[in-house]
C-alpha cells in the first residue's frame, strides 16, 4: 500500500531568542481589507460634493444645510421607489418623477424649483468629476412659478414696532438696538446674529458683515441705529455680559448682541422677540426679521433710491434677485401720474 507523501511546511530559521525558548516564529497574517464602496455609490458622492461645497466653495453654513438636506430627500426617494442608489442609474426619467413626487407632496412651486437647482448644481458636478457620461438634470424644465411680491410692513407700522421695546430694561435696549440696526442696513438676520464687536465702526458709521458666499461688505448704519448701538453698547451690554458671567472671570463675549446668559443671540431667539414685538405693536399680518430686510429695501426704493445701490447694501450677487422690489417704483409712478396729470 502507497502512503502520501507528507505535506512539508517551509518555516523561515526561528531566531536565537526564539530557539531558545523553544516557541516556532509567529506568522501574523492580515485581515483581508473591506472592500472599497463602488466609486459611483450615490451616498459617497453626495458627501464629496458636499465637502466640495464647503472647503473649495466655501459655502456660507444655512445653504449648505439646505443642500444636504434637499440631497438627503432625493436620495431617501430613489432607495425606496427605485431601489437606485448609484449615480450611473440616474437620468431625466428618475428626476422628472422626483419633481413630479415633491409636487404631489404638496411644496410649492418655488421649493420644487428650488430643489431643481440643488440637482441641477449636484449633476453637473458629478459631471464635472468624470462620474456621469451627461447631465441627467441639463433638460429638465423650470416648474412656472409666480414668486409674487414681498409683504413689506408699512412705515407706520416700522415706527410702531421700533418703538415697542422702549428703553426700561438692558434687553429692552438691546431689542430696539438689534430692531433699528435691522431695519437701517437691511441685513439678513444671519449677518445680524453673527456680528462682532469688531465689525462697527461708529465714528464712521459703518458695519461690516459677512453674507452669503463669505462676502464681506460696508453698511451705512444711520443716525437713529447709530446712537441705539451707543446707549446699548454703554449701558446695556456691560450689564448682560456681567450678569451671564455671574461674577466668574473668563474671556469676554466678542458677539455684539449677547443674550443675560453671555451667549450671542441666535436667530430663532430673536425671531421671537420680532414676533412678540410686533403682536404688541398691533400688527396683524405675518411677521419675521426677514420682513424688516424687504421693507429696507421697499421703503428705500420708493423714496428715489438707485437699484445697483440697493443691490450693494443688500449683497446680492443678482440685480435680478434686487428688482422685486421695484414694483414699489411702479406703484408710485402711478400715484404721482393719477395726482398730477391732467387726464389722469
Amino acid at each position: 500500500m502507497m502512503r502520501r507523501p507528507t505535506e512539508q511546511l517551509t518555516q523561515p530559521p526561528a531566531t536565537k531568542g526564539q530557539a531558545k525558548a523553544g516557541r516556532p516564529p509567529l506568522h501574523l497574517v492580515p485581515a483581508p481589507a473591506a472592500p472599497p464602496p463602488s466609486p459611483g455609490a450615490l451616498q459617497p458622492a453626495v458627501e464629496r460634493y458636499l465637502r466640495h461645497l464647503k472647503l473649495e466653495r466655501n459655502m456660507a453654513g444655512n445653504t449648505l444645510t439646505a443642500y444636504g438636506r434637499d440631497l438627503k430627500r432625493f436620495i431617501v426617494y430613489l432607495d425606496d421607489q427605485h431601489g437606485v442608489d448609484d449615480v450611473a442609474d440616474l437620468d431625466r426619467d428618475l428626476l422628472h418623477e422626483y419633481l413630479a413626487d415633491l409636487h404631489g407632496d404638496g411644496l410649492q412651486p418655488r421649493s420644487i424649483v428650488r430643489h431643481l437647482s440643488t440637482l441641477r448644481n449636484f449633476c453637473a458636478w458629478l459631471l464635472d468629476r468624470g462620474l456621469v457620461r451627461d447631465n441627467p438634470a441639463a433638460l429638465l424644465d423650470t416648474p412656472k412659478w409666480n414668486p409674487g411680491l414681498p409683504e413689506v410692513l408699512s412705515r407706520d407700522e416700522i415706527e410702531r414696532l421700533l418703538a415697542v421695546p422702549g428703553g426700561g430694561t438692558e434687553r429692552a435696549v438691546r431689542d430696539t438696538a438689534m430692531l433699528q440696526t435691522l431695519y437701517a442696513t437691511g441685513l439678513r438676520v444671519s449677518e445680524l446674529v453673527h456680528l462682532t464687536l469688531h465689525d462697527l465702526d461708529l465714528e464712521r458709521g459703518l458695519l461690516r458683515c459677512v453674507g452669503k458666499g463669505r462676502k464681506e461688505r460696508l453698511v451705512p448704519i444711520g443716525e437713529v441705529a447709530r446712537a441705539g448701538l451707543l446707549t446699548y453698547l454703554e449701558f446695556a451690554r456691560p450689564v448682560l455680559v456681567r450678569i451671564g458671567q455671574r461674577g466668574k472671570r473668563g474671556p469676554q463675549p466678542q458677539a455684539l448682541f449677547v443674550t443675560s446668559q453671555c451667549k450671542a443671540m441666535t436667530r430663532q431667539g430673536f425671531w421671537k422677540l420680532v414676533k412678540r414685538y410686533a403682536g404688541e405693536a398691533g400688527i396683524d399680518k405675518p411677521i419675521s426679521p426677514h420682513k424688516l430686510r424687504h421693507s429696507f429695501a421697499t421703503h428705500l426704493l420708493a423714496g428715489g433710491a438707485d437699484l445697483r445701490a440697493v443691490q450693494a447694501l443688500l449683497g446680492h450677487a443678482d440685480i435680478g434677485t434686487t428688482q422685486i422690489y421695484t414694483h414699489v417704483q411702479r406703484d408710485r409712478l402711478r400715484e404721482v401720474y393719477d395726482r398730477f396729470h391732467p387726464r389722469a
